[in-house]
């Protein structure tokens, strides 16, 4: 990751762009962390400008997020759309936070998982699987395995949300600070979280999902 990440900068310099604009898709593309501790303030107010709803204005901490309202945020779908969590109040969410393209096969196998079973994704409840990568990342995924493609992906490339839910620092992350790992929340009706899972042994999780949705059902 950083080699690439590196290789990422560097090309970013060959293109001519300035500093701040270097830094400033860097984070884009690695998140806030990924940029030196005495400038994320400054850049992540840069980024709040830019697209103010993807960084929400509440933040938990994950070993006290039982019962707390889930902090409201905007992502980018995989169809290109967005996603306003505040949107499905009425429908009990499932989020998703993973790892992403690099964690392969359990976070594939989880979010393929979630897109094709028929007990999540209708009227009542809703299930999101929450990655750091880049849409276009995906898009060439889903093309080359068409069994990904009912999984409903959203993009938080600056980790802003990831941040706000404090799922960077858990034990399931293999990246601690810069990405997610396997973590699950479920969101009832009213925005209230009734459920928190951090699984480092990365494993499949819908009956457990299903289990604890029928408990707030």
């Amino acid at each position: 990751m950083a080699r690439e990440m590196i290789n990422y900068i560097d090309s970013l310099i060959a293109s001519g762009i300035s500093n701040d604009k270097v830094i400033i898709k860097t984070a884009e593309k690695y998140g806030i962390n990924s940029v030196v501790e005495s400038k994320r303030a400054a850049v992540q107010a840069e980024l709040a400008k830019q697209n103010p709803d993807a960084f929400p204005k509440e933040k938990l901490s994950f070993s006290t997020a039982l019962g707390q309202k889930a902090p409201d945020f905007s992502l980018e779908s995989i169809g290109g759309t967005t996603v306003k969590l505040s949107d499905y109040k009425g429908k009990n969410v499932v989020l998703f936070f993973t790892e992403g393209s690099m964690c392969y096969p359990a976070c594939w196998d989880q979010m393929s998982a979630f897109g094709n079973d028929g007990r999540f994704n209708n009227d009542d409840t809703l299930i999101f699987s929450i990655t750091p990568d880049q849409r276009s990342e995906w898009q060439k995924i889903i093309q080359k395995v068409p069994k990904m493609a009912k999984a409903k992906i959203l993009f938080d490339s600056t980790r802003a949300v990831s941040s706000a839910y404090d799922v960077l620092f858990l034990q399931s992350s293999m990246h601690k600070g810069s990405y997610p790992g396997h973590t699950y929340f479920i969101i009832d009706k009213k925005g209230i979280i009734r459920y928190i899972l951090d699984d480092p042994q990365m494993a499949t999780r819908n009956d457990q999902i299903i289990s604890e949705l029928n408990k707030i059902a």
